[in-house]
């Protein structure tokens, strides 16, 4: 037998949360070095800045993460004098951004503690970063031995958001159950990943249920109950998800949508997750799960999400090279039966019929 050592996500959450991080994030050290996207850093550093107070923390720099999740950013932040110095980093922000200091911190092995500013991925809680290239095109998977030592999750913050990411969050993690039990299906799994698998059972369900009041509570910027729970699915269970199964199960073909749309200009014109419930759809098509995919098309109908190639701006002739991508990508290759392109590009039309 193999040792292994797993590392579970821990995390508060809440609409004062930040109240809690001097006593959380005490024990490892004083000086901090703030990383974030620009919007998200002037949402949260006062609010970070009252909740240290006269607790004897530093923040000795404020830094912007870059335009990108990219390996050329994380090297630029290596060589900040402020990233050398400081005893831990707070990242601020999306998932780009905090996958940005993850990677980061693990290159560099310093305490990280994650404070998200949108609920529109797992990234907060999650031990592996999506990296792009510099051209913004999907580059590869990227992970860390660990998730962050904690995430804070203020819900205040993340109910003032702009809904788009609240409606890409539910969006992606609309794939997490079906992903993992479609990739894991006949295989005997160890305790690990069948645990992660048993968790991503109960992502979808919550999504379907609240989605629509989470959505509708956010269009008031106001917390709520439905808000709650959606924000932790998006983020927590999903995330635990990722980090207890193995690569072969965290993703499969309706991530390997999202990143064929990468290699198109309107593929960034379109949020991750909103691409991402897309393929959602391509699966259960592909799959034949018709009752679950005629759910899960009416409820992104009814949010707006994604249901058909014009939705995310994508005619027949750029079809092909999002296919060339898509059967490129490493998520298709651990499945219960071979995926051809024929048959993704035959779901996909199934799905336009389905809208007419």
């Amino acid at each position: 037998m193999s040792n292994a050592s797993v590392f579970l996500p821990s995390y508060s959450i809440g609409d004062n949360v930040y109240a809690e991080v001097s006593a959380i994030c005490r024990p490892y050290g004083k000086k901090i070095v703030l990383i974030g996207g620009k919007t998200a850093l002037s949402k949260a550093k006062s609010l970070l800045l009252k909740a240290i107070d006269g607790a004897g923390f530093e923040i000795i720099d404020t830094l912007w993460y870059g335009d990108d999740a990219t390996y050329e950013n994380v090297a630029v932040l290596k060589e900040q004098p402020a990233v050398q110095e400081a005893d831990m980093v707070f990242a601020v922000g999306g998932g780009r951004a905090l996958d940005t200091c993850k990677t980061l911190c693990d290159e560099i092995s310093k305490p990280i503690f994650t404070f998200p500013t949108i609920a529109s991925n797992c990234a907060p809680v999650t031990a592996v970063c999506v990296m792009y290239d510099n051209q913004h095109v999907f580059k590869n998977l990227y992970f860390p031995k660990k998730p962050a030592n904690h995430a804070f999750i203020n819900t205040k913050i993340i109910s003032e958001a702009p809904r788009q990411f609240l409606w890409a969050g539910i969006g992606d993690a609309l794939s997490k159950q079906y992903e993992s039990e479609f990739s894991s299906r006949g295989d005997e799994m160890d305790h690990t990943n069948a645990l992660g698998v048993q968790i991503g059972r109960n992502c979808s369900e919550a999504l379907l249920k609240y989605g629509e009041q989470a959505l509708a509570a956010a269009d008031r910027h106001e917390t709520s109950t439905e808000l709650e729970q959606v924000v932790l699915t998006i983020i927590v269970s999903t995330g635990l998800v990722s980090v207890l199964v193995t690569n072969n199960y965290n993703s499969c073909l309706a991530h390997s949508i999202y990143y064929g749309c990468t290699v198109l200009p309107q593929g960034e014109k379109h949020l991750h997750g909103e691409l991402v419930s897309y393929g959602v759809l391509v699966l259960l098509t592909l799959d034949n799960q018709q009752e679950t995919r005629d759910r899960v098309f009416e409820f992104n109908k009814q949010v707006g999400l994604p249901t058909c190639l014009a939705d995310i701006e994508i005619n027949s002739e750029e079809l092909e090279k999002v296919l060339d991508k898509v059967m490129t990508t490493d998520d298709i290759v651990h499945v219960p039966y071979e995926i051809t392109r024929t048959m993704i590009y035959q779901a996909i039309m199934e799905l336009e019929e389905q809208n007419n």
